[in-house]
This record gives structure tokens, sequence and C-alpha cells, in this order.
């Protein structure tokens, strides 16, 4: 029974912040609450906040605004990265309810007894562990066909520009054993595709256990068919995750590595674990042992002391090197960091200037990639449909496919795609009948 009581979920930010959506609206699930899009007419809106730009900082507050022009009578509450680094900001929300910092985040439902509009927030602010953890919940009801399995938290780097350990604290891993229950859940509720994901997931530590027995656990598991691993510190890895990726077809041959900037000076002042020469040679590595592999990067434009021969050298990394495509952050001053202190700044509009060099740069060379596969098949996770009902979805290697033929597919398919052009944005591909026919035969044997 419902307890007519209806919450909303919006997350901000990176793929953590998604896979702790999910099992914090499964709490709700828990207590009874009918889980309602955020544009609907709701009791509860709980939003999952990021901090690592002042961008995110903005829409966060834009957001809270938003929902109460909908419904002023709608309990809002703030929790996670925002909540940790800035309460007292928080507070002078009117609006807000409840802020609930990084290490109660995941039991904000406890902290709602009557959603009821408040004259002043709660605050829950509480030191965070660092000790490993357990998660309760499994989030399997999402409609998703990617399911996100945090394995870590937290991260002891402390990159300079970086408000992370700040808002997540330091590392911890996730018990051994528990990641292994939550990824059986979610294969059994159906899930094909799981995503390995963290702050720091390449430091995971538990007991004996390291990033790579994780990996080799989940890769064990019969009735998963596809797992990929999140964006990742290309300090943490070795070759091994290459032999692993060429070996075993269910370990996807995609990797996001931050790079952050090609110049050797600017990664010194970042306080980065690698220079640009490691970095590359460590790309270069997987490219050369995985066919087809994708590798992708964070670069962040406008750090303060950056000029313009660095930022030529970022440029210059991403034109010659094997790298795909960079999502692009101009860098944004956060309280508390070392670089809050450094003297001088990048102009805004020179920002402005250097990012959209680099988006051109990254955007050429992801078409060229895609095209690379014009004539072959991707094995495409099926995801979204659209107006034309064409369904769209990621290959293994990450390529984002459109299928020009799939109006008969169903959700949640591995099909195999020959693709047979690139236009906006998307590899556009056509599923061979048998493939598809085979897979919906499939599927109604599990439904019947």
């Amino acid at each position: 029974m419902e307890n007519g009581l209806k919450a909303a979920f919006y997350t901000f930010g990176c793929r953590l912040n998604q896979a702790e959506t999910a099992l914090i609206s499964q709490s709700f699930r828990n207590e009874k609450y009918e889980i309602a899009d955020i544009n609907e007419h709701v009791d509860v809106c709980i939003i999952n906040s990021c901090t690592v730009t002042e961008q995110a900082d903005a829409r966060c507050r834009q957001l809270v605004r938003q929902v109460l022009r909908r419904n002023a009578d709608t309990f809002i509450a703030v929790v996670g990265c925002y909540s940790q680094t800035a309460a007292e900001s928080l507070k002078r929300i009117d609006g807000i309810d409840l802020i609930v910092g990084s290490q109660d985040k995941m039991d904000v439902v406890r902290y709602i007894d009557v959603p009821a509009k408040r004259s002043e927030p709660i605050v829950v602010l509480n030191k965070m562990s660092r000790q490993p953890f357990t998660i309760e919940n499994t989030g399997t009801n999402l409609p998703t066909t990617r399911a996100n399995l945090k394995i870590q938290d937290g991260c002891n780097f402390m990159c300079s520009f970086c408000v992370v350990p700040f808002a997540r604290g330091r590392a911890r891993s996730r018990a051994f054993w528990d990641i292994q229950r939550e990824a059986i859940r979610l294969t059994d509720a159906g899930y094909k595709e799981i995503v390995v994901t963290g702050v720091n997931i390449g430091t995971y530590n538990f007991e004996d256990k390291y990033f790579i027995d994780v990996i080799k656990m989940l890769l064990a598991i019969p009735a998963l068919k596809r797992l990929r691993i999140s964006s990742i510190e290309p300090a943490t890895l070795t070759e091994e995750i290459f032999d692993l990726m060429r070996e075993n077809e269910k370990l996807c041959p995609h990797l996001h590595l931050p790079l952050q900037s090609g110049s050797d000076k600017i990664l010194l002042d970042m306080k980065r674990h690698y220079n640009s020469g490691e970095f590359l040679q460590f790309v270069n590595q997987g490219v050369a042992k995985v066919p087809d592999i994708l590798i992708a990067t964070d670069m962040i434009v406008g750090f303060p002391t950056e000029s313009e021969l660095d930022f030529e050298k970022s440029g210059s990394i991403m034109q010659d090197s094997p790298l795909v495509y960079a999502h692009i952050f101009n860098y944004s001053d956060r309280k508390g960091t070392a670089t809050e202190h450094i003297k001088g700044r990048v102009d805004p509009k020179i920002k402005k200037k250097r990012s959209k060099i680099l988006h051109q740069i990254s955007d050429t060379k992801k078409e060229a990639f895609y095209r690379r596969f014009i004539g072959r098949k991707l094995r495409v996770l099926t995801e979204e449909k659209d107006q034309n009902d064409c369904w769209s979805g990621f290959s293994d290697n990450y390529i984002k496919v459109s299928i020009g033929n799939g109006s008969t597919l169903q959700r949640n398919q591995l099909v195999d795609v020959k693709i047979s052009d690139v236009r906006n944005g998307f590899a556009i591909g056509f599923v061979e009948s048998d493939s598809a026919h085979f897979e919906i035969e499939q599927l109604e044997e599990i439904n019947t």
C-alpha cells in the first residue's frame, strides 16, 4: 500500500550521484512513496547536488525556484556535495526544508517525518566516515538500461583545484561481498549492463581485494552481458585492464581517463599524479592492445597559471593523440582548494575562446572515430525510442547509435547493428532481421 505521498528526484553531476539517487529513491519506495517525475505535482522533492563548479551550484538554486513555482507546498531536500560544503549558503535560499550532507544523504527519508514546509531548514551535517561501507538498498526500479554500481567513495589525491575531498571525504571502499550481492540482484532484475562507479574507483581496497579483483568478480557473474568502467584516474590502472578487455567480451573496450591539461607545468600545479608523457604512454598501450577501444578524457581550460603555451599543449595532445573526445570544463574557483589562493586569473573571454577551440577538436575527432565503423557491425543496447520509432543506445565501445529500422525492437535488447552513416552526433545503422528476431523470441520466452 502506498502512503498517498509522491516523491520526485533530480540528480546533478556525476554518474556516482546517479547511482546514489537510484538507491535513495528505493528507500522512499520502501516507505510507500509513489515515485513521480520532477515536473509533476509532488509532496517531496529530493535534489542530489553537485558542487564541482560554480555553475552546478547555480543550477541547484535555480531548480529549487522552479519546483516551488509549480507547487509552493513541495517539501524540498537538498542532499550531497553542495550541502556538505555550503550548508550555510543553502540555508539562505527560501523554500529549502532539509539540508543533508554526504555522510547521511543515503538516509534522507529518515529525516522526513511529515513533509510539511518549514520556516527554517533542518540541517544534517555530520563528519564523514573513513570506514568501509555497505549499502542496504538496490536501485532496480529506475527506467534505465544501464545500472550504476557504486563500489567506492571519497578521494585522497587532493588535486589543487578539486573540492571533492571536502564534499565527499577521504577514500573508502565498499565491502567486496556487498558489491557482488547488489550486482547479482541487478542482473536478476534484468539489467544487462553494469557501470562501475565511485569517486576514485581505481583506489578500491577492501581487505585483500583491489579494483582489478572487483572487475574480475563482476565478469564472472553469468547473467551479466556487459561491464563498463566509469571515469577512472589513469595513475590507478595498469596494462592488465587492457588484457582483460581483449580477453573478455563482457568488459567494454571503453575508458574515460581524466587528463585535465596537456602541459606538464599545469599538471604539476594541479598536483596530478602523472605527467603528459606517462598519460600518453598508457593511452597508446590501450590502443595497441585493444582493437577499436574508445578512450575519452576531461580537460580544464583557464587554470589560474595556464599560459597560451600551456593551452596550446593541451590542444596538441587532443589533436595528435588517440583520444577520441573530451569533456571540457572552464576552471572554477572552489572554496577551500589550494588554487583558491593562487594570484592571477585567466580572463573569462580567454577561457571561452580556449574552450571553443578544444570543443571543435573534440567534435571533429569524435565524428572521425564514428566514421571508422561505417560498414561494420556494432553491438548496441537499446535504451530510448524517439518520435520516429527509432531506438538508440550505446555500443560496447560507447558509440551512440541510432537504429533506423528498429521499430519492432524492445527496450533493453542487445542487437548487432550495421553502421551506414554518421549524423548529428549519432552513428546511424540498421539491425539485421535475424538478430532482432532472435532477441525478441528470447524476450517472449522469458515473459511467458
